[in-house]
C-alpha cells in the first residue's frame, strides 16, 4: 500500500472554502514558513479511499477478540461515546466562568465519589493522563510526604520482579532508587526478601494486586504492614483493577496511594483512540500533596507537588468512565471483576493440558502460559504462536512478559467476551498445537494469511525508517 505521499497529484485538493471575507492578518516574518510545507496534494475521493483501506488493516476490539494481557482490552460502549459527544461536554473551556460549567463540575464530583469509594481512599486527582503518568505523580507525594517530615533518607523504593516496566522507570524519574526483589516460587512477594530490603532509607514500596502472573498475593496483608513498620508508604498499581472492583479495595489492603486506568478496568479507549487517564487517589494525610487541581483544590497547595497537567486532566475520558459506573451501578461493578476471573478460568482449563499454566491453582483475570519447553523440543517461540495467533482471525496476547516466565504468553480475555469465543480461542491455540507437533517449521513462516507478512524486526529495530523523505 502506498504512503499519502505517494498518493499525491499536483494540484489536486478538496477545498470548499468561501472567498475570505475579512482583512488579512499575515504572520510576522520571524513566525512564517520559509518554504511550503510539504503536504500531500489530493481530492476528496481519494483521501476517503486511502483511510478506508487503512483503517481494514488496523484491528481492534470491535474486530475480534483481543486478549492483550495486562491491558484490559474490553468492549467499549458506544453508549459512553454519545454521552461523551454531548456538546455540553465537548464544548466546554475550562476557563469559563464557574455558574456555566457545573455539569461539568458534576461529573468530576460523582466521577471522583465513586472511584474513592472503589479505591478506599479519601480523595482523587484527575490530573494524570495515563497509567504511568499517575505512578510518577503517586511517588512525587511519597517523595513530598517524606520531605514534609525532614525524613531524607528514605530515597528507595521496592518494586517485585513481575512488576509493570513502568513502575522501575516511574520511581527513577520520582528521584528514586528502585530496589528489586525476586518473586517467590508461587510467582508472588517473598516475604523473606522483602523484609531483607526494608529500613530506614525505605520510601514505599509499588506493587500491583492480582500480580502480573495473574494471582492475588494471599499476603498483602503482611505486606503492607511490613512495609509501614519499616517507615514507607505503600503504592498501589492498578493496571489489574478489573479482577477485584467492587469486591476488594485497595485501601483495606494497606496501600496509601493508588492510580486507576481508567482506559482498562473503566472501558474508555485505549491508545490512539484515546486519550487515557491514570486517576490518582490517596489517603486522608497524603491530601495536602496532591495537584492543585482547578476543580478540586486539595488544599492551599502550600505543599502540592503542583500540577502535573493542565486543569482537570482528559475531562472527556473520565465522561466515559462515569457513563460506565452509572450504566453498571454498585450492584453490578463486582459481577464485572467476577466475570473477568471466571472468563480467565474458563480460557486456562480449556488449554492446560496442551498449555500448562506457568503457576498452578486458580487465576484471577489473566494467566500466564510458558511455552520453554515447547521451544526447547521443537523450536517453537512464543513470537511462533503469537503470529499463528493472527492467521487464525485473533488478537495475539502479550509475549515475554512478565519477564519472571520464559517465553511467556500472557492471556487476559475480560469480562465482555462470550464463551463462544473463549471457545473459538481455545481451539485456535489447540490447532497450533497440533500444527506444532506435525510441522513445527511452518510456524516460523506465519502469518500467511493476513495483509502484512511477518516484517524482519530486527531490521526494523536496528533501521527504522520513521519518516518519508520525498524524491
Amino acid at each position: 500500500m502506498k504512503l499519502i505521499f505517494e498518493k499525491t497529484k499536483p494540484g489536486a485538493g478538496c477545498s470548499v472554502l468561501p472567498p475570505c471575507d475579512v482583512p488579512e492578518a499575515p504572520l510576522p516574518d520571524w513566525a512564517a514558513r520559509k518554504k511550503p510545507a510539504r503536504l500531500p496534494a489530493l481530492d476528496e475521493n481519494q483521501i476517503s479511499r486511502h483511510y478506508s483501506a487503512l483503517a481494514k488493516r488496523v484491528f481492534g476490539v470491535n474486530d475480534g477478540f483481543y486478549p492483550l494481557g495486562s491491558c484490559t482490552m474490553k468492549y467499549n460502549p458506544k453508549l459512553n461515546e454519545e454521552l461523551a459527544g454531548l456538546p455540553g461536554f465537548t464544548g466546554v473551556h475550562p476557563l469559563q466562568p464557574d455558574h456555566t460549567t457545573r455539569g461539568c463540575r458534576k461529573v468530576l464530583e460523582l466521577a471522583s465519589q465513586y472511584l474513592r469509594e472503589i479505591a478506599g481512599m479519601d480523595a482523587m486527582n484527575f490530573e494524570p493522563a495515563a497509567g504511568a503518568h499517575g505512578e510518577f505523580a503517586g511517588l512525587l507525594l511519597f517523595k513530598a510526604y517524606h520531605e514534609s517530615r525532614k525524613d531524607a533518607a528514605r530515597t528507595k523504593i521496592i518494586v517485585p520482579d513481575s512488576a509493570h516496566g513502568t513502575n522501575p522507570a516511574s520511581a527513577v524519574m520520582a528521584g528514586f532508587s528502585v530496589v528489586n526483589i525476586a518473586s517467590g516460587p508461587d510467582g508472588c512477594v517473598d516475604l523473606d526478601a522483602l523484609k531483607a530490603v526494608t529500613g530506614p532509607d525505605t520510601a514505599g514500596l509499588m506493587l500491583t494486586n492480582p500480580n502480573t502472573v495473574g494471582l492475588f498475593d494471599p499476603n498483602i496483608l503482611e505486606i503492607t504492614r511490613i512495609v509501614h513498620k519499616a517507615g514507607g508508604l505503600n503504592y498501589y498499581d492498578g493496571a489489574n483493577l478489573n479482577a477485584i472492583m467492587g469486591i476488594v479495595r485497595p485501601g483495606d489492603m494497606g496501600f496509601d496511594v493508588v492510580h486507576f486506568n481508567l482506559h482498562k478496568s473503566f472501558s474508555t479507549p485505549h491508545g490512539g483512540g484515546g486519550p487515557g487517564s491514570g486517576v490518582v487517589g490517596c489517603k486522608d494525610f497524603l491530601v495536602p500533596f496532591l495537584p492543585v487541581s482547578g476543580t478540586f483544590p486539595a488544599s492551599d497547595g502550600a505543599q502540592s507537588i503542583g500540577r502535573v497537567r493542565a486543569f482537570d486532566g482528559n475531562f472527556l475520558v473520565v465522561v466515559r468512565a462515569l457513563a460506565y459506573l452509572l450504566t453498571l451501578g454498585k450492584e453490578n461493578i463486582p459481577e464485572v471483576a467476577r466475570n473477568a476471573v471466571l472468563n480467565a478460568n474458563y480460557l486456562m482449563e480449556k488449554l492446560r493440558d496442551k498449555f500448562p499454566p506457568a503457576y498452578p491453582g486458580p487465576c484471577m483475570h489473566e494467566f500466564v502460559i510458558s511455552l520453554e519447553k515447547l521451544k526447547a523440543s521443537h523450536g517453537v517461540s512464543a513470537l511462533d504462536v503469537a503470529k499463528a495467533l493472527q492467521d487464525r482471525g485473533m488478537h495475539p496476547p502479550t509475549i515475554y512478559f512478565p519477564l519472571i516466565v520464559h517465553e511467556a504468553l500472557m492471556i487476559e480475555p475480560t469480562e465482555t467476551e462470550s464463551k463462544e469465543t473463549l471457545d473459538e480461542a481455545a481451539a485456535a491455540f489447540l490447532s497450533i498445537y497440533d500444527q506444532i507437533l506435525e510441522d513445527s517449521e511452518s510456524l516460523h513462516a506465519a502469518p500467511v494469511n493476513t495483509v502484512i507478512l511477518r516484517p524482519d524486526e530486527v531490521q526494523a529495530a536496528r533501521k527504522p525508517v520513521l519518516r518519508y523523505v520525498p524524491s
